[in-house]
């Protein structure tokens, strides 16, 4: 098993082999026993090129978590300790919420090495990914989900662009702006609005259901911006190309460089849930259970903490 967990996790024979430090001959050799003993083939080799068959992955992600059992026991016979974490959380809150927090983790727990693992979509749970994850992903059996907060998406533009509001609506007076917006959301319509893929796994959807929730309809003839996800978003509004709907803990002091605006006025619930996400055989491993805690004690004020500063401080 080991042997075919280190050709899955390479992809490549010959790196295995360097890696257990034995002949690319009795890789192969063992890979080849193994597929016979299965009765299922577990790679397809393309000239130098291999690829997991969908058996292959069945079957590494069984035989994962034992391999990860049995090393973690062997450690803790020999009084080692894992310190290495592997942590797997979307591009967007790991640039705008955990980096900036990572200086803090690092002071309290030096002798942890965290490894950050970004992805633009919900990852998949598993050991072969990482370790522990924050996801908004749906339970799965034999993983343990400690919801952090409900979503919430900000109308959000530029400080620019927010003067530009300001002047149109003839006032600098944010309860103004606010009752001004309340009662006549299509003001916004008059400034192009930015739409991404990611939340929806489509465009313009965030936008209709923000409409909606106030009782109207988007106007088909809407000007848009459209972008993949909420990272290319958050720099469009930067750059004044629009108002957006982004995550708030996207936003920042409004001293801060690059902020954007909250504007005063209704927000949508995605009725998403940002959890942190371990295997629940792993509840007693101090390392992962370190920066659980540490997660969960940063993320406590994180709904509306950053809108209501953006709102005390406009």
């Amino acid at each position: 098993m080991p042997i075919f967990e280190a050709v899955a996790r390479l992809n490549s024979f010959s790196k295995a082999a360097e890696e257990l430090h034995i002949t690319q001959s009795a890789i192969s050799h063992q890979i080849k026993m193994l597929e016979n003993y299965l009765g299922e083939s577990l790679f397809i080799r393309q000239g130098r090129h291999l690829r997991m068959t969908e058996e292959g992955k069945v079957y590494l992600d069984s035989i994962s978590t034992s391999l990860e059992l049995i090393s973690r026991a062997s450690n803790q016979i020999k009084g080692q300790e894992q310190t290495h974490i592997r942590l797997a959380l979307y591009s967007s809150f790991a640039v705008s919420w955990l980096i900036p927090r990572l200086n803090d983790f690092k002071r309290l727990y030096p002798h942890l090495d965290l490894s950050i693992e970004m992805t633009h979509f919900t990852p998949e749970l598993s050991d072969r990914v990482a370790d522990c994850f924050i996801t908004t992903g749906e339970p799965k059996r034999g993983f343990s989900f400690d919801t952090l907060y409900e979503e919430r998406l900000f109308p959000a533009c530029s400080p620019a662009l927010f003067a530009q509001i300001q002047a149109d609506l003839g006032t600098n007076d944010i309860n103004k702006i606010k009752t001004l917006l309340t009662d006549n959301p299509l003001l916004l319509l008059k400034y192009p609005l930015i739409t991404t893929h990611s939340i929806y796994k489509g465009y313009t959807i965030e936008w209709n259901l923000w409409f909606q929730e106030q009782g109207l309809e988007l106007p088909s003839d809407v000007r848009l911006q459209k972008f993949s996800h909420l990272l290319l978003a958050y720099e469009a509004a930067k750059h004044n190309q629009g108002i957006t709907l982004i995550n708030d803990y996207m936003l920042k002091a409004p001293s801060t460089e690059g902020s954007l605006i909250a504007l005063p006025i209704h927000s949508l619930r995605t009725n998403d849930k940002f959890s942190f996400v371990y295997k629940t055989s792993r509840r007693n491993e101090l390392g992962i259970m370190q920066l659980k805690q540490w997660i969960q004690q940063q993320s406590k004020h994180l709904q509306w903490q950053s809108y209501t500063k953006q709102k005390n401080l406009l």
